[in-house]
């Protein structure tokens, strides 16, 4: 390793906010530190793990001088750990990276490469594989949306669909000072999504044509575990996800909650009147498009979850909307 490299304060930073990640952090952080760009700080902010995690971490602070790493005292809940990477990075760029994902090997040198050569870019990212337990590739993300438009409104519009959003460009390399504009990770339910679609606010995001990003799918996932529609919906499963976030109010489970923050993006972005009035049509149409259906969706998600009669009630209300001709867009939470 080039110690003037090391000297130097980095130009990424990686943030890897883990809770109990042993069965797969060495693989991703392998990956991460087998990257032919070099140039970058790797912050490792453990989430007061049970399991192994501490003790492999720890192991890879010995074997490479870039890589950082901090224990919370405390579960804070993921989005306070995803945002304190955030708060301890140095770098001009910054990447969140999940503790079971692998990237490849010229992942962020094709991704730095772009954000060095085009300001109009605010984050750059990869087409995106699917791997299993064993890190086989076993299918693809593909998307639709307009992400690189130089249309601000038709960015936003785009990424605002929850239903067609994958988010999986959360993870990609974005200017901090742009990231840094924004209220980073929200403690509410689809987040992610929403703060992609802020950061597409003050410009581009672009998608390296090529699957440099493989994201892993397995039974311990969040996306397993509360976004499937496979998941069976268990009378608890609303109290788990805000376990996981932290968070004790339900409105923030709810579709309306995401609206409510598309709003507020808006609102906050640097943007003259006109593009913010587009921006906010943008939000009135995806309402009449899927947002009053997934409103129906929040109403099923408490009714499964605060009282023992919902199955039944929501079983009614479906069988009653279909006689009418309403079909509730069906999605896990």
């Amino acid at each position: 390793m080039n110690e003037k490299i090391l000297r130097e304060t980095p130009l990424v930073s990686i943030g890897l906010p883990v809770y109990n990640g042993e069965d797969f952090i060495e693989e991703a952080l392998d990956s991460i530190l087998a990257q032919t760009y070099v140039n970058f700080e790797l912050i490792i902010c453990d989430n007061a793990s049970t399991d192994r995690t501490a003790d492999i971490c720890k192991e890879y602070v010995t074997k490479d001088t870039r890589v950082r790493y901090y224990r919370n005292p405390k579960n804070l809940g993921a989005p306070r750990n995803y945002n304190r990477s955030v708060k301890l990075s140095r770098g001009k760029y910054f990447k969140w990276a999940a503790a079971d994902d692998v990237h490849a090997p010229d992942y962020l040198r094709r991704c730095v490469e772009i954000l060095d050569n085009d300001p109009s870019v605010v984050l750059c990212h990869s087409k995106s594989s699917r791997i299993d337990e064993n890190g086989l590739v076993i299918g693809t993300y593909e998307h639709k949306m307009r992400m690189d438009s130089p249309r601000v409104e038709e960015r936003f519009g785009d990424l605002i669909s929850i239903m067609n959003n994958p988010c999986w460009p959360i993870f990609g390399v974005m200017r901090k000072e742009i990231l840094e504009r924004t209220p980073l990770h929200g403690d509410y339910r689809g987040a992610d999504g929403n703060l992609l679609a802020e950061i597409s606010l003050y410009g581009r995001l672009y998608e390296i044509p090529e699957y440099l990003f493989l994201r892993r799918d397995h039974s311990k996932a969040y996306t397993k575990k509360f976004c499937s529609n496979q998941t069976s919906k268990a009378a608890n499963k609303l109290d788990e996800q805000m376990a996981w976030w932290s968070s004790s109010s339900w409105i923030n489970y709810t579709n309306l909650k995401n609206c409510y923050e598309f709003f507020k993006s808006v609102d906050r972005a640097p943007l003259k009147w006109s593009e913010k009035i587009l921006c906010y049509r943008e939000i009135v149409k995806w309402f009449f498009r899927e947002g009053w259906k997934l409103f129906g969706n929040d109403i099923e998600n408490y009714f499964l979850s605060r009282f023992s009669f919902g199955q039944s009630v929501v079983v009614a209300i479906k069988n009653l909307l279909r006689h009418m001709g309403i079909h509730i867009i069906e999605k896990g939470n």
